[in-house]
């Protein structure tokens, strides 16, 4: 059985080691996914998205390449099999030698208020952190 191939699984470490500090930070649920699951979860609920597939729509929003700041009340599904669609999102494209290789996303649980543009700022941070990592 062939593997399929995921930039992102080269950095997991790091990448789990960068959400921990997302999410301590933040005070939010914070992963890094790559095409197809999520590679690092963080935060409150991280178990419940830890390894799990990506949705169809957030696979087509990163390939959009732009860094969308959700409301409540505008939030897509992340996860292909996520019941629980609720809380402000941030979502962000991880981009290597101008591919996207997969996504940092954060989704507000604690308190229920919309993420504001520091915590957009810190996630595109985070992305692109990851994005010159696989070009070193």
């Amino acid at each position: 059985v062939l593997k399929k191939y995921s930039p992102i699984e080269e950095l997991e470490s790091i990448s789990r080691e960068y959400v921990q500090a997302l999410a301590q930070t933040l005070g939010c649920l914070a992963c890094v996914s790559d095409h197809d699951m999520v590679v690092a979860a963080a935060g409150p609920k991280q178990q419940e998205y830890q390894g799990k597939h990506i949705s169809k729509i957030l696979g087509e929003k990163i390939q959009e390449r732009d860094v969308l700041l959700l409301g409540d009340k505008k939030r897509i599904q992340v996860l292909e099999d996520e019941k629980d669609v609720t809380g402000a999102q941030i979502i962000c494209p991880i981009l290597s030698a101008g591919d996207v290789i997969g996504s940092v996303f954060l989704i507000n649980k604690k308190d229920g208020s919309d993420f504001n543009e520091v915590e957009k700022k810190s996630a595109q941070v985070a992305a692109r952190f990851l994005g010159q990592q696989m070009e070193s």
